[in-house]
């Protein structure tokens, strides 16, 4: 790992959701986790991420209906 893992991973957390939304949150867990360990600290880091959970909850709300 590069540095300490960046704080925005904590939104990540998948384990409390019902299976439906586990299913479509996992994976971005998964890409988060290995982005925040392959990157180093950084701006453009810290807006990928926040992107990518910006796209991870559009995506878990798609799959609420």
């Amino acid at each position: 790992m590069l540095s300490d893992p960046s704080p925005i991973l904590r939104y990540f957390d998948f384990a409390h959701l019902p299976p439906k939304l586990k299913l479509i949150s996992e994976p971005f867990h998964a890409l988060a986790i290995l982005m925040d360990e392959k990157l180093p600290a950084g701006p453009e880091k810290s807006a990928g991420l926040r992107k990518l959970l910006e796209a991870k909850d559009c995506m878990v709300r798609a799959n609420l209906g």
